[in-house]
């Protein structure tokens, strides 16, 4: 077996791959960009080489650059993970040429099946039904319009290399063609060098399943049966689980039997997933595409066959036989995994960032993570932080024991999908086992917002917090000795009193704190008045209110106090109420302001000072986390103000052009 491993990758997975080779007494090197340098993956290997800067273009997406690192260390095999090179021919193809094993499928294998177009024509001689569509080789844009007409609307366009979710978009009529399939060009472009798309027939309420498949250089391929990856944001999964529920005996053999017949059909020799969908009601699953490659939701089928797929990839590259053949893989139990990204659900899945304060895995939870406390979420790489992952005798079960765990989760920082993922496993939808990729809008048709039933009670609890945090000697430069009526409880157990002023996203609330010789504090607001005793241990609080304890964990940083109640983060900024609110109003948008409307960096400005533009011209396009969104001006007029240029990195909101009215420009 291979002695040393470099892993050509970052976060989560460079850390599970590690952990296997700690297993195996495998010496472990890691690599690293800039915005890397001080990532927990970095720590956890053996050693680490940085491979270039910040954008993963010059770094996790050089092949030179990773096999320069494996020269320099000395490394005797190479892992890609997934995503960046993991389902690119040329590490494999570098490797053969008399350098380290490649842990994965030989060139040959990546080639044939990798390229979405080149796939289907596999399949298809396979006799592996597909989704209609065009995956021709002309790709110019007459052509890709022409196809997009004759296949006919909804569909969907998908970059030929894409992977993850990345580089997909749905269209619903020819007026968006254009402009779509711009934009997944760019993305195809940007996330895997190579802008080559397809048009499929877009299935509306399709169920995602998938066959775990592997294979050696001996000839043995055998499957692990399949996962139900159904429940999707923008194309990228949210919840997997194994076994699928509710698949008939018939069609799963079906989706087993041809899963095996794509590996067969290219003597596949490691580790693969073989994706197809099946239309809501209908008994024949169509084939997808192959991710050449371990996948992300690799950790349900582990659960349920008890095998680490980390090991045999390495096992297989190392030229033994596979572990286990076909009648040695027995399922057992159920497990489901839920994927924990820096995102804001409530605002449509938009991508956030920041540095993390807090961050505390819960018991009873596979959890597989690449941040820790004091890590910094980028806008550069995937908004991935980890996975949360349960294990039941029954499916239900299993999602009983997420739900729980994931609310014990605090990840205090940027905004995480936790509280959406929870109301998800909870909805009757998905409990009966009939999500469908379209679970997002059945569930929440209005779209997903928190329902933060404990927000006044965690306002005021916060209050508290941080009026007790105040030192017991003020400096004059302190805020807290600007508290006009504010002394500190004496041991005679008189009363303090603070006035605050508390911000949070859909207030500014004015309160009025009373600190009783009781030892309890009367938080009063515009509601009225919360009599609250609240004790600390650490950073975890329990909050007595009206008899009822509420026990949560909080954490004070910049300015702000964040709680973590019955699975839900609070955050607050508080003030003096006399101090000045600082930026209040500012960032108040007129119809004519270009907002950004997530973190990210601009890709290009399609206008200058002075120009007239139309209400529903695209402006400017922006970049974050690998996806592309188009802003559209919100009305017509002349661009009076642009506040920025092609490459510059801008927080969410920040004001990126402004467009007046012809007359008052």
């Amino acid at each position: 077996m291979i002695g040393s491993l470099l892993i050509a990758n970052r976060g989560e997975i460079a850390i599970r791959i590690m952990r296997t080779c700690r297993k195996l007494g495998i010496r472990t090197i890691a690599v690293y960009s800039d915005a890397d340098r001080e990532a927990r993956h970095v720590a956890y290997a053996d050693e680490a080489v940085r491979i270039g800067p910040a954008a993963a273009r010059d770094s996790y997406l050089r092949p030179d650059a990773i096999m320069e690192a494996a020269i320099r260390t000395r490394a005797e095999a190479i892992h890609p993970g997934y995503g960046f090179l993991s389902e690119r021919p040329d590490l494999p193809l570098l490797c053969a040429q008399g350098g380290p094993v490649f842990v994965g499928p030989s060139a040959d294998c990546i080639i044939a099946m990798g390229p979405k177009i080149g796939s289907k024509h596999i399949a298809e001689r396979a006799g592996v039904p597909s989704v209609p569509g065009y995956s021709g080789e002309d790709q110019s844009t007459g052509r890709l319009a022409q196809e997009a007409l004759r296949i006919g609307f909804p569909l969907m366009l998908k970059a030929s290399a894409g992977g993850g979710g990345k580089g997909m978009r749905r269209v619903f009529d020819a007026a968006e063609l254009n402009s779509a399939l711009d934009l997944v060009r760019r993305e195809a472009e940007s996330a895997f060098g190579d802008p080559a798309l397809l048009i499929e027939k877009l299935v509306q309420r399709p169920r995602h399943l998938e066959v775990q498949v592997a294979g050696d250089s001996h000839g043995n391929v055998v499957h692990l049966f399949e996962r139900d990856c159904s429940v999707q944001r923008n194309n990228q999964k949210v919840l997997e689980e194994a076994p699928a529920p509710n698949l008939a005996p018939a069609i799963r053999a079906r989706l087993l039997e041809r899963g095996l017949a794509l590996a067969k059909a290219i003597s596949y020799d490691n580790l693969g997933t073989v994706e197809f969908i099946l239309e809501e009601g209908e008994d024949d699953p169509w084939f997808l595409e192959m991710n050449t490659r371990l996948q992300v939701e690799h950790t349900v089928t582990e659960a349920i066959t008890g095998f680490d797929l980390v090991e045999w990839q390495i096992r297989i590259a190392s030229g033994e036989r596979l572990p286990a053949l076909q009648e040695e893989i027995h399922q057992h139990s159920h497990a489901i995994e839920a994927r924990i990204t820096a995102e804001r659900a409530d605002q449509g899945f938009r991508p956030d960032g920041g540095p993390i304060r807090l961050y505390r895995e819960p018991a009873g939870l596979r959890i597989d993570s690449g941040v820790a406390a004091g890590s910094e979420v980028t806008l550069f790489y995937d908004s991935l932080l980890a996975k949360a992952i349960a294990t039941g005798d029954t499916r239900a079960l299993a999602c009983a024991k997420l739900a729980r765990g994931l609310r014990d989760f605090p990840i205090f920082g940027p905004s995480t999908t936790i509280p959406f993922l929870v109301e998800a496993i909870e909805h009757p939808i998905f409990v009966e086992g009939r999500a469908t990729t379209r679970f997002i809008e059945d569930a929440f048709p209005e779209g997903w917002l928190p329902a933060r039933p404990l927000a006044r009670l965690a306002r005021a609890a916060a209050a508290i917090l941080e009026v007790c945090s105040a030192p017991a000697a003020s400096t004059a430069n302190s805020a807290w000795s600007r508290l006009a009526g504010f002394r500190l409880l004496g041991p005679a157990g008189g009363l303090s009193e603070a006035h605050l002023v508390a911000t949070d996203e859909t207030a500014t609330t004015a309160l009025t704190i009373l600190a009783c010789a009781d030892g309890t504090h009367s938080v009063s607001d515009d509601q009225g008045t919360l009599r609250l005793g609240v004790t600390t241990d650490g950073d975890a609080v329990v909050i007595e209110c009206d008899g009822t304890l509420h026990q949560g964990i909080f954490e004070r940083s910049g300015g702000k106090v964040r709680l973590l109640l019955a699975g839900e983060i609070y955050e607050f900024a508080l003030a003096s109420a006399v101090a000045v609110l600082a930026g209040a109003g500012a960032g108040a948008a007129g119809s004519g302001s270009i907002l950004a409307p997530m973190p990210g960096v601009v890709v290009e400005v399609r206008m200058a000072i002075g120009d007239t533009v139309e209400a529903g011209d695209i402006v400017i396009i922006l970049e974050s986390m690998k996806l592309f969104s188009s802003l559209k001006a919100e009305t017509g007029g002349v661009v009076t103000d642009i506040a920025c240029r092609p490459g510059d990195t801008v927080p969410a909101g920040k004001r990126l052009a402004l467009i007046e009215p012809a007359s008052a420009a």
